[in-house]
């Protein structure tokens, strides 16, 4: 193998060449190849953060979820106690009308039949102050009063 001109302006045009590539290719291709890398590497992490992120956003909202449904359960508990209640204030009232009514049904009732009682006396004067007509009308008999007075008792 013999050097000559040739071989040694091949050799200087692929120095070049590779200077040239090396200058002018390859560093901004290794730049962009670095930035890529760095993008990548940035949107990894910010997945990542995002992906822990994200696990405390549902940690919270578990823990709010939790919350709610305690406060939830207390309100629930609170409208069922303050239904008991309501309802047993109804029982109470309800009982305490029906007493009234009852009371007043019964001093009705009590009213009547003293009426009737007074009406009753006066029909029984009625009928006696009659028979002492008609008993005195007629002739002093024990037998005929005694027939009357039995009748007028019947009628009574």
């Amino acid at each position: 193998m013999s050097i000559n001109a040739t071989l040694l302006i091949q050799i200087i045009a692929f120095v070049l060449l590779i200077w040239f590539v090396n200058k002018v290719l390859w560093g901004p291709l290794s730049k962009l190849m670095e930035d890529r890398q760095k993008k990548i590497a940035d949107g990894l992490s910010a997945a990542e953060k995002g992906k822990h992120e994200l696990e405390l956003a549902e940690q919270r909202a578990k823990e709010v979820l939790k919350d709610a449904k305690s406060q939830a359960q207390n309100i629930l508990g609170l409208a069922e106690k303050r239904g008991s209640e309501i309802v047993e204030d109804a029982k109470v009232k309800a009982a305490e009308e029906a007493d009234r009514i009852k009371a007043s049904a019964h001093a009705e009732i009590e009213q009547e039949v003293s009426r009737a009682r007074e009406e009753l006396r006066k029909e029984v004067a009625a009928l006696v102050v009659s028979g002492a007509e008609k008993i005195l009308n007629k002739e002093v008999d024990a037998a005929a009063h005694n027939n009357m007075l039995e009748a007028l008792v019947k009628s009574i």
